[in-house]
């Protein structure tokens, strides 16, 4: 397999970064969602959410490569018709969008009140703003565009496997290295 994308197939590293951001974007939706559920009581009350910011920062981080690398290389070309196509790229336009709304929320929400965000004691991030009060309206974003981002990226799953089952197209199986 070769490590950039080629016009009919995605290459090692973008497949690295599409697999480790959905193992990132599930695994923080789901901890966010336990997380709101936990009580002052809960052993976990205070250390689920450092875990979280944390690694919400690692996200960030890899989906600033990801759109680096994208920028740097060309993507496979598309396969099916022009409508999928158009549709695919405002998905994927649209996730994006989501992920950004929900790093910056989630940054407000960590770092409104002038604390830093401690990632596994490696280093930290500052607070750039003071929001206070209004940390609410950020956790009311943050969590809008959570949900939204799981609805879509049920759709992209759906899109990926019916053009995999229905259409018998390479679209998936060239995201999966084949």
């Amino acid at each position: 397999m070769k490590f950039k994308n080629t016009e009919n197939g995605y290459g090692l590293v973008a497949i690295t970064f599409h697999w480790v951001s959905a193992v990132f974007a599930v695994g923080l939706f789901a901890s966010g969602l336990w997380m709101t559920s936990l009580t002052y009581a809960s052993g976990w009350y205070h250390t689920a959410p450092e875990y979280h910011k944390a690694f919400g920062i690692m996200f960030a981080a890899i989906i600033l490569g990801r759109l680096a690398w994208k920028g740097l290389n060309a993507s496979p070309d598309e396969i099916g018709r022009k409508w999928e196509a158009v549709a695919a790229k405002a998905v994927h336009g649209l996730l994006y969008l989501l992920l950004a709304s929900l790093f910056v929320s989630g940054y407000l929400i960590a770092t409104g009140g002038g604390s830093s965000i401690h990632v596994f004691g490696i280093f930290e991030v500052p607070s750039a703003v003071r929001i206070g009060k209004h940390t609410s309206l950020a956790g009311t974003v943050h969590l809008s565009s959570a949900l939204t981002l799981a609805a879509l990226t049920a759709l992209h799953a759906a899109a990926a496997l019916k053009h995999h089952f229905l259409d018998r197209d390479r679209v998936l199986v060239r995201m999966i290295g084949r």
